[in-house]
Formats: C-alpha cells, sequence, structure tokens
C-alpha cells in the first residue's frame, strides 16, 4: 500500500504541501519590487500643439518649438533629435499616412542635426517644449531644400527604445 501512495520520490503529503507553497512562491516573487521594467516608452504626438507632425513645413531661419510628449510606465531616460535629408526617398517613417515627395535629386548641402538630451531623473512623464531655428545657410552656402526626416527616439532608465520618424519639408519663407 506504501507503493501507491509515492509518486516520483515523493508522498502524497508531500505533493500537496509543494502544490500549495509553489504557487504562492511564484506570487509572491511576482510582487518583488525589484520587477524588470519590460514595456517601451512612448511617443505622443496626439497633445494639443504638438509639433512637427508627419508632413509638416518647418522654414529656414524661422523659429519654432518641437512639442511633443514623452512617457513611460517606470522611468525615463534621455531622447534624441534628428534632421536629414530624403532627397533619395528612403524611409523611416513610422507613420500610416504617406506625403507628397518631390522629384529625386543629389544633395548639395543638406542640413543635418542631431543631438541628445537627458531627461531629469524620476519622471515617467515629460513634455518636450524645445525652441530652434533652423539657419538657412553655412559658411559654404545655402541649405538644400526639400524633402527631410525628423527623427526622435526616446529611451527610458531600463533602455527600452521607441522611435517615430516623421516625414517633413524644410522651405525658405516666402519673401
Amino acid at each position: 500500500m506504501k507503493l501507491k501512495t509515492q509518486i516520483i520520490g515523493f508522498s502524497m503529503k508531500s505533493c500537496l504541501q509543494y502544490s500549495v507553497l509553489l504557487p504562492a512562491m511564484l506570487i509572491s516573487a511576482g510582487c518583488s519590487k525589484n520587477a524588470v521594467d519590460i514595456q517601451k516608452p512612448e511617443i505622443h504626438l496626439d497633445i494639443d500643439g504638438a509639433f512637427p507632425r508627419n508632413c509638416d513645413t518647418i522654414y529656414f531661419d524661422r523659429p519654432f518649438v518641437i512639442r511633443m510628449l514623452l512617457s513611460d510606465n517606470v522611468q525615463l531616460g534621455a531622447y534624441s533629435i534628428s534632421f536629414h535629408h530624403n532627397f533619395d526617398h528612403h524611409s523611416h517613417t513610422t507613420e500610416i499616412n504617406t506625403c507628397e515627395l518631390e522629384p529625386l535629386k543629389n544633395p548639395v548641402r543638406p542640413y543635418t542635426f542631431i543631438n541628445d538630451f537627458l531627461i531629469p531623473d524620476g519622471l515617467s512623464n515629460y513634455e518636450i517644449e524645445l525652441p530652434m531655428l533652423i539657419p538657412s545657410r553655412t559658411t559654404e552656402g545655402l541649405f538644400d531644400d526639400g524633402d527631410y526626416h525628423f527623427y526622435i527616439s526616446v529611451t527610458d532608465k531600463e533602455g527600452w527604445t521607441t522611435q517615430k520618424g516623421l516625414s517633413i519639408k524644410l522651405r525658405y519663407p516666402k519673401p
């Protein structure tokens, strides 16, 4: 009779104890304060006054404000912004709607901007309000106008990253 109550070296009493203890241990481990953050941060372009959005135009020598909301379930870390030409019609657009593109062209003096920004510690929401002005020229001459990409990337403290690529136009203001 003793053999019938043993399962692979465990008595029925031991199996019953483990079947109660194991789920309790797993539940308490899941409630640990050291839980791993596995959620990516978010970039919100749906806030009032968000800029730029896909297909927007930015004018050389005219000030504008980059405005969007960044959020994370735990804590944000940093973000980066870049502008680069899209004269060859490559794509990293993350938006559904497409923008009308100009004919292909070879860059002569394309505008390029890349910069990283730290987000103050402890924040899970951060609204970017970054004043900018894109100059129209360098010492060598005028920048090329036309199709460009605005690219933003946000990283949370755990290292998860989210990107948005927007198609924009850089133009000279009309006199």
